[in-house]
């Protein structure tokens, strides 16, 4: 489960981050490619969703990680 106090710096403010279990595998940024980008090390959310799609694609993202390390505080 992501860890609000370890989420990564990069984090847009909002209901969605990613935390520092993040292990840059990528399968955030596939299914939500407008709300994910990848650095070296880690994936961070850049934009929050701002509709349902995205929303949809945010949530996609969640439960596909395989670390848990996208966390929503929505």
């Amino acid at each position: 489960m992501a860890d609000l106090a370890n989420r990564v710096d990069e984090n847009v403010e909002g209901e969605y981050y990613v935390d520092t279990q993040c292990i840059a595998c990528g399968v955030c940024v596939g299914e939500a490619p407008d709300n994910f980008e990848m650095e070296a090390e880690y994936a961070y959310v850049y934009k929050q969703p701002e509709d349902e799609a995205e929303r949809e694609a945010c949530e996609s993202a969640l439960e596909a990680c395989p670390v848990d390390a996208i966390g929503n505080d929505g």
